[in-house]
C-alpha cells in the first residue's frame, strides 16, 4: 500500500475476497482510504475493461493520490530526498516538515471548496509523515492542521519506487476516477449490476476505541444511520454491495 491508513483492509483482504462478486459492471468505492481493495481488484485483472469510481471525504487522501497518478516520477524525487534527510535528522526532521513545510502549504494550496490541489513535493511530504508519524494516522485538530506526533521506527521505509509506479499506473488506467467527496455520492453514480464496497470508520465498541477523525467533521452514529440507507436504496436498485464494520451494539442494530 502507497499509505497507511486507520482501518486498512489489507490484512482482511484473504476474507474479503470470498465476497467479490463474479460479474459486476461499475465499481464504486466511496470510503476510499487506503484502496486495498480497489488495489486487489486491479492486479487480479477483474477491472480490466470496468469503470471504477472512488471516493472519499478527505482532501489530502485524494489529492496526494491525483499527484502520484499524474506524476509518480516527481513525487518519487521528492520522496528519495525527504527519505535522506530522516535518515540523518529523524523526528526533528519529521517535525520540522509537518510545521514548516506541510501544514503551510496544504493551507495555500486549499481552495475554497476545502478542495487541495497537491503539488509532488506535497504528496512527498504527506506519504513521508504517513511512513514515519505515529501508527500512521492521519488526524487534524480543530484548525484543520495535520498534527499526528512522529513515531518510534528505527528503519521506516519510506521512499518505494515500485510501489509508486504500482498505484501511478492502477490510478491512471481507462475509466478509474477520483472524486472528493461525501460516501453519499455513491448513490449518484452506482446503477444496476455495479459493486459498492463500503468501508466506513468503525463505530467504536468502546469508549477507549473511539477514533473516527480521518477528517476534521469525523463519522459519527448520524452518518452510520444515513450510510446504512444507503445500503439498503442501493441493494433495492440491483447494485452489489459490501460493506465492512465493527460488531458494536449500534452497527448490530442497524
Amino acid at each position: 500500500m502507497l499509505l497507511k491508513w486507520a482501518g486498512g483492509k489489507r490484512q482482511l483482504l484473504p476474507r474479503i475476497r470470498g465476497f467479490y462478486p463474479d460479474r459486476f459492471g461499475t465499481y464504486v468505492e466511496p470510503f476510499f482510504g487506503s484502496g486495498a481493495v480497489f488495489f486487489d481488484l486491479h492486479a487480479s485483472g477483474r477491472l480490466r475493461g470496468r469503470r471504477a469510481v472512488l471516493v472519499d471525504s478527505n482532501a489530502d487522501l485524494i489529492g496526494c493520490y491525483e499527484a502520484v497518478r499524474d506524476r509518480p516520477d516527481a513525487v518519487g524525487d521528492a520522496l528519495d530526498a525527504l527519505a535522506d534527510a530522516h535518515a540523518q535528522r529523524g523526528r526533528a526532521h519529521y517535525y520540522a516538515v509537518r510545521d514548516d513545510q506541510f501544514n503551510p502549504l496544504r493551507l495555500r494550496l486549499r481552495d475554497a471548496r476545502g478542495r487541495i490541489a497537491y503539488t509532488p513535493a506535497l504528496a512527498a511530504m504527506l506519504i513521508y509523515l504517513n511512513r514515519t508519524g505515529f501508527n500512521g494516522l492521519f488526524r487534524l485538530n480543530a484548525r484543520g492542521a495535520f498534527n499526528v506526533p512522529a513515531g518510534r521506527y528505527d528503519r521506516p521505509r519510506i521512499a518505494n519506487r515500485e510501489t509508486l509506479t504500482r498505484v501511478a499506473e492502477a490510478l491512471s488506467a481507462g475509466g478509474v476516477r477520483l472524486v472528493c467527496g461525501s460516501f453519499e455520492y455513491a448513490e449518484k453514480v452506482a446503477r444496476v449490476g455495479d459493486f459498492v464496497y463500503c468501508d466506513p470508520p468503525y463505530a467504536p465498541v468502546s469508549a477507549t476505541a473511539n477514533f473516527t477523525s480521518y477528517t476534521a467533521p469525523g463519522f459519527d452514529g448520524d452518518a452510520q444511520r444515513r450510510l446504512q440507507q444507503m445500503v439498503i436504496r442501493l441493494a433495492a436498485r440491483g447494485c452489489r454491495v459490501l460493506v465492512s464494520n465493527s460488531t458494536a451494539d449500534a452497527i448490530a442494530a442497524l
